[in-house]
């Protein structure tokens, strides 16, 4: 996916609905979505609603970055969704030896780690999407190519092991697959 950051409009705020799967908190997101599209991006990535400087989720789903080998994602502060696919990735992460950070993010600190190379990976997660890689991300008219565009193999290891659990392919080691008869 490419991205722009969106900082005028905002998607959900503390106090707010944004924590939970409401479909208000999307309608908002139709004026910036418009303008990202007629800019040739797929998506928006939001920031918080106070300071819009800390960064929350991307387009209707949490967002996940690897900086120098840490995956870093928006922590939960009432505006951000605790999606299951978040947890999930979140687990998969630790048991696979990876620090995971659950902190305020802020868009400047993301910009200077797309800026020096320090910026590996980024991804969308979510209940439809599962993982959708980020390639792109635009603030204040610079562009950051991530992983040259491709999708990382931190990334795809994800979309493998959880499609792989939601396909029957690969063994649930979690207990998160239901037999339904």
């Amino acid at each position: 996916m490419s991205i722009m950051i969106e900082d005028a409009d905002v998607r959900a705020v503390r106090g707010g609905t944004g924590y939970t799967k409401c479909g208000g908190n999307y309608a908002c997101s139709i004026r910036a979505g418009e303008r990202a599209e007629k800019k040739g991006f797929s998506q928006v990535l939001w920031l918080d609603g106070v300071t819009r400087r800390n960064i929350e989720e991307v387009g209707s789903m949490n967002v996940m970055f690897k900086i120098n080998g840490v995956v870093i994602t928006p922590k939960l502060t009432g505006s951000v969704l605790p999606g299951i696919t978040r947890k999930s990735c979140i687990e998969l992460l630790k048991d696979w030896g990876y620090k995971v950070e659950e902190r305020e993010f802020s868009v400047d600190e993301l910009a200077e780690s797309a800026r020096n190379g320090t910026l590996e990976e980024a991804w969308g997660t979510g209940t439809a999407a599962v993982i959708s890689p980020i390639g792109e991300l635009a603030y204040e008219g610079s562009d950051y190519k991530i992983g040259g565009g491709k999708i990382g193999e931190l990334t795809q290891k994800l979309y493998d092991k959880l499609t792989g659990i939601q396909w029957g392919k690969t063994e649930d080691t979690k207990g998160w697959s239901v037999k339904v008869c």
